[in-house]
């Protein structure tokens, strides 16, 4: 019965549907999130399977600078990939026109020194080795251990999901956002780079609309406000005994 519907199956057909375009969270690209929809029909034109999959693509811009001419690249990009209808080329310019303001932290051309003060990302505690996307169950083991290795394997993992192209295959791996859940709620005071790091894994996915559900349902947002809340009550208590300090230092000169 199989051997007979495979000499059945006469023809293939491909669809593409619900493209949407979004800025890459680190890098000088667009991210093309679409669905394909293939179906093999009979010979009488029948469908007998069909198949859903979401896919990704990413349109790295290297010569998009701050003398980019952006309606122009624009319309380079529609024209160059087949997924982006004619329809979005204003889409495509907004989001051009925003990445070419967007500072860059690793833009050779741009780099400057930058202030103590200002705001830089945040890329992680230094490890001496790099993380594969095949280690991932053993990084989740490390999130088991004292807090010197949790934060190791925190920072493997937020290794990987700095990377886009490995987020869908990490989202097969459930028990991995449960247990950074799981750490990041019981040990967040005991070390501010174990706390900072998962945070940071989290935000990755938060970049990209089809993963704001799994974010969502480990309640990461409300955690991060009751640990922002946390943060800010200590800074005020820091404030107030340093201005004791001072306060009794004039007093006694």
């Amino acid at each position: 019965m199989d051997s007979l519907q495979a000499a059945d199956a006469r023809y293939l057909k491909r669809r593409v549907k619900g493209c949407t375009l979004e800025v890459h969270p680190t890098e000088r690209a667009l991210v093309v999130q679409y669905e394909v929809e293939a179906t093999v029909l009979g010979e009488l034109g029948n469908p007998m399977i069909g198949e859903r999959k979401e896919c990704q693509k990413i349109i790295r811009l290297k010569s998009l600078n701050a003398h980019t001419d952006t309606s122009s690249l624009a319309r380079k990009v529609v024209e160059e990939c087949r997924l982006i209808h004619s329809s979005k080329l204003h889409e495509v310019e907004q989001l051009l026109f925003y990445l070419q303001n967007r500072k860059q932290s690793n833009d050779i051309q741009e780099k400057k020194c930058i202030p103590s003060g200002d705001f830089t990302p945040y890329t992680g505690v230094e490890l001496d080795e790099v993380a594969c996307i095949n280690s991932i169950d053993e990084y989740v083991d490390l999130l088991y251990e004292d807090i010197r290795e949790k934060i190791r394997g925190a920072t493997l993992i937020f290794q990987l999901a700095r990377n886009p192209d490995n987020l869908e295959e990490l989202t097969q791996k459930e028990v991995t956002f449960g247990a950074l859940a799981r750490v990041l709620r019981e040990d967040w005071k005991q070390s501010v780079d174990l706390a900072t790091t998962i945070i940071s894994v989290f935000f990755c996915f938060s970049s990209f609309s089809q993963f704001h559900g799994l974010v969502s349902n480990f309640k990461i947002g409300a955690l991060c406000m009751n640990i922002i809340e946390h943060e800010l009550k200590r800074y005020d208590l820091w404030q107030d005994e340093l201005q004791k300090k001072k306060n009794a230092y004039i007093l006694m000169h």
